[in-house]
């Protein structure tokens, strides 16, 4: 390849870059896959690496190059970065326009541009004959800070500008933010190495800017939005706000989508309501609307105070964070058994509402924060989310307070309260006993595939245990017709079918009774298991945790949570009123390996079958004596794969598993029956 090919190779793979990154991170609407920019990314890179002296500063491949700085240098706006005053009400908004139109002696209707106001951090980036030469933070408005080798690490940031016709010296003002979904994934990783998570998005992105090496930022998922433009010479600009900023946008840079000019400041409060209903839906944090007289003579006519612009004003949304006294901890216990900590709260306004209680999640959230009685703390509340303790004041703690410990025992029912190592979430373990849970303890034994009482529905549930005629699964057998007619919407005959149903299901079998006490992870199957290895219930009941992981489908947690759940005083009380009651099932003889042909082996049962269902096929080879297991290994006996398998198949080809098809099954069951 000749110099001058190299050149040309070089400046279309850049040409190239520039433009993926424009369509991916303004547009958001990216043209190719990311291999395909990965992989002209790395030609690049190559031939770069090869000719370091045909390397510039506006290359793809420079946004992280950067080595760590010793400390930020100072920068002088050449024009201010002034702040702007605020509105909290529809009246102030009139009074602003009011004042607008006597300044300029005009009784004409103004025209605005409304802009969503982003929470995050103001910074300014100077252009140069369309190359990006300087970042800069906000600062007190007329200093701050050089960030240049953070700003480029940011992908929303053009290196060059794009087209042509921009000014030779342009400086573009706008914000840095943190898109909440990146905001959640970067607080997630830091929780899992061990790191302190940030409060809010706002101090993420500004602590994201002040790192001093650029790589670290270039790992944060930061957004550059442009609201407006600064020192401009070399060329000339639209003559209103909106026009600039779609002007911005055709060379390259980021501007709000929702943003948008309107007559009058009662479209102003029109688009003001509107926005903040949607506010929750946008993706990222806004703590208001700013608002600009569209036009730059009438912004110049108009021009400034000492610290803001005539012309411009933010309307404030309500508060999401407030500081108050956290003045007590609660625990409340849910209707699956999850003991989730309260704070009571010294009655705040935030977020529209006066809030009294928020959550803190589960005990490791009051580790992580140290929070206490008695102390101040921040609480965010944002939309219809319930609100949450976010921050503790640790400089006004006060002198007395002592270390919040976790409940051993149900708050609500006595029973014992436990947490499974590797789960964040303390449980009662009275499930049957608990008044907490007895409404989904009792649905979920009426349900179909536990007892199967017909008629008792889930609002009929909640209407007995709101009429206090029952509140065990127990009780059930006790219910009779004089207390259930009188209940309302419960006709003679409904009572009836009602109490037949009830009767009926005292004939169960094992397995379905095991199924119906919900004990915490044992579903259908695990059941099923449970009464085909011990037989009876004693057993299950007794048996160790030692015994029990040897069970199929049973591994170390569920075992935990069996022994968990029998051991606990309340639920063996309901269980013996249930046999007192007379529910009983068939006795399940013990098979010996001459009925279990299958024994040993593992099925795996992937694709679609039409004769048979995936369900069935599995109690049936249960039945037999084998174990059917969710994925294949290299323990795997057999793959039973109908038409549609996919990656269960490939991964039993690579590692020789036998496969059948649906009528290979079918023979297999019929021949062991």
């Amino acid at each position: 390849m000749t110099d001058i090919e190299l050149r040309t190779e070089i400046e279309q793979l850049r040409s190239a870059l520039n433009n993926y990154n424009y369509q991916y991170y303004v547009l958001d609407n990216p043209s190719v896959p990311d291999s395909e920019y990965d992989r002209l990314f790395q030609r690049l890179s190559i031939f770069e690496q090869k000719n370091p002296a045909l390397i510039c500063s506006d290359s793809p491949t420079q946004r992280v190059g950067a080595k760590p700085l010793d400390g930020f240098t100072q920068v002088k706006h050449e024009m201010s970065m002034l702040s702007l005053d605020n509105a909290f009400r529809d009246e102030d908004l009139a009074v602003f326009d009011k004042r607008l139109r006597a300044r300029l002696d005009d009784d004409s209707v103004i025209k605005y541009a409304c802009e969503p106001k982003l929470d995050g951090a103001a910074v300014s980036l100077l252009y140069q004959d369309g190359l990006l030469v300087r970042g800069a933070t906000r600062g007190d408005g007329s200093t701050g800070e050089d960030i240049t080798s953070n700003v480029r690490t940011i992908g929303s940031i053009p290196l060059k500008l794009i087209g042509t016709g921009y000014p030779s010296t342009l400086e573009v003002r706008g914000e840095i933010y943190m898109p909440l979904k990146g905001f959640d994934l970067l607080n997630e990783a830091a929780l899992a190495s061990g790191e302190k998570p940030f409060v809010n998005p706002r101090n993420a992105a500004a602590g994201s800017l002040r790192q001093l090496d650029p790589q670290l930022t270039a790992k944060r998922p930061l957004e550059f939005c442009c609201y407006s433009v600064g020192l401009v010479k070399g060329g000339e600009l639209p003559t209103s706000h909106s026009q600039i900023l779609e002007l911005l946008a055709q060379w390259g840079l980021k501007i709000n989508s929702e943003s948008k000019p309107v007559i009058g400041i009662d479209a102003c409060i029109e688009y003001y309501e509107q926005l903040l209903k949607r506010r929750n839906t946008l993706g990222y944090d806004i703590d208001g609307i700013v608002y600009k007289v569209d036009d730059i003579e009438l912004q110049q006519e108009l021009g400034f105070v000492s610290r803001a612009p005539r012309w411009a004003i933010a309307r404030k949304f309500p508060a999401q964070e407030e500081m108050t006294v956290l003045e007590a901890i609660e625990f409340q216990v849910g209707r699956t058994g999850a003991i989730t900590p309260v704070a009571r709260l010294k009655p705040v306004f935030v977020g529209g509402v006066t809030v009294s209680n928020a959550t803190l999640h589960n005990f490791d959230e009051i580790q992580r924060l140290d929070v206490r009685a008695g102390d101040t703390v921040i609480v965010r509340r944002a939309g219809d989310v319930i609100p949450q303790v976010s921050q503790v004041i640790i400089d006004k703690r006060p002198d007395n307070t002592k270390l919040v410990l976790m409940p051993t025992c149900c708050p609500v029912c006595g029973s014992p309260a436990s947490r499974v190592q590797g789960e964040a979430v303390t449980r009662c373990e009275g499930g049957l006993f608990c008044q907490a849970q007895q409404s989904e303890a009792i649905k979920h034994y009426a349900s179909r595939k536990a007892m199967d009482i017909d008629g008792l529905g889930d609002k009929l549930v909640e209407q007995l245990v709101k009429e206090k005629l029952i509140a065990s699964v127990a009780d059930l057998y006790s219910l009779d017709k004089q207390q259930l007619v009188q209940l309302e919407r419960l006709g003679e005959k409904s009572v009836d079918k009602l109490l037949a149903a009830i009767e009926k299901s005292k004939l169960t079998t094992l397995s379905r009774f095991i199924y119906a006490l919900g004990a915490r992870e044992v579903g259908e199957a695990t059941a099923r298991s449970l009464a085909n290895h011990f037989c009876e219930l004693p057993g299950i009941m007794q048996a160790s945790f030692e015994s029990l992981i040897e069970v199929d489908d049973v591994g170390p947690i569920v075992a935990q949570h069996i022994v968990n759940f029998f051991s606990t005083e309340h639920n063996v009380e309901v269980i013996e009123k249930l046999l007192a009651a007379d529910v009983q099932w068939p006795l399940i003889a013990k098979p010996d390996a001459s009925q279990l042909p299958l024994l040993g082996q593992i099925f795996v049962v992937t694709g679609k079958l039409e004769r048979i269902s995936r369900n069935d096929a599995k109690l049936q080879l249960q039945t037999l004596g084998a174990k059917v297991a969710g994925s294949v290994s290299a323990k795997t006996t057999t793959l039973v794969a109908g038409p549609g398998a996919g990656s269960k198949l490939v991964r039993a080809q690579e590692l020789g598993v036998n496969t059948i098809d649906e009528d290979q099954l079918l023979a297999l069951l019929e021949a062991d029956q």
